[in-house]
């Protein structure tokens, strides 16, 4: 069913302008670029390409006609795995399209029999807490001063998980 259900998003996202689809090396540049335009410390373009490269690691690009727009990244290990990063571009933002390029990567980390997704937020990015609640993500742990903002504060992560099994 999972497997199903990720076609269907895949298919629906296809539509118009806006597609869900397995990030590869010559995204690495781009996926740079929203990771920097996203986060306190943006990973660089060899961080990316070592992740795309690596085969424990699941990524899929959001593309809005020829420009990607977002991806999200995930690493897993036996039946389990980590959502390293989710990003979308500061103009997309706001108009729905984290959650379907979330629920398309669930469905395809299932597909690969994984069982148990986690990921940590830092505390105070409340659209992306609720974004992952709405992805059916629970609180389950809290990690003080995990992230270093760019004024050098330490921000609390919040560490969330979601059972994929039924």
């Amino acid at each position: 069913m999972p497997g199903l259900v990720s076609k269907f998003l895949s298919l629906f996202l296809s539509r118009g302008d806006a597609a869900v689809e397995p990030a590869n090396l010559r995204d690495a540049p781009a996926l740079a670029r929203l990771h920097k335009a996203s986060f306190h410390r943006g990973w660089d373009v060899g961080e990316f390409e070592q992740l795309l490269a690596d085969r424990s690691v699941l990524a899929h690009r959001l593309r809005m006609g020829r420009t990607i727009a977002g991806f999200i990244l995930s690493r897993m290990a036996a039946d389990e795995a980590e959502i390293l990063s989710v990003a979308i571009a500061p103009n997309m933002r706001g108009r729905g399209l984290s959650g379907p390029l979330v629920q398309t990567h669930l469905g395809y980390l299932a597909g690969t029999g994984i069982r148990t997704v986690f990921l940590e937020v830092e505390e105070n990015n409340l659209p992306a807490r609720a974004l992952y609640a709405r992805a059916g993500f629970g609180t389950v742990g809290r990690r003080e001063r995990y992230y270093k903002d760019d004024s050098g504060a330490q921000l609390n992560a919040i560490v969330m998980r979601r059972d994929l099994s039924s």
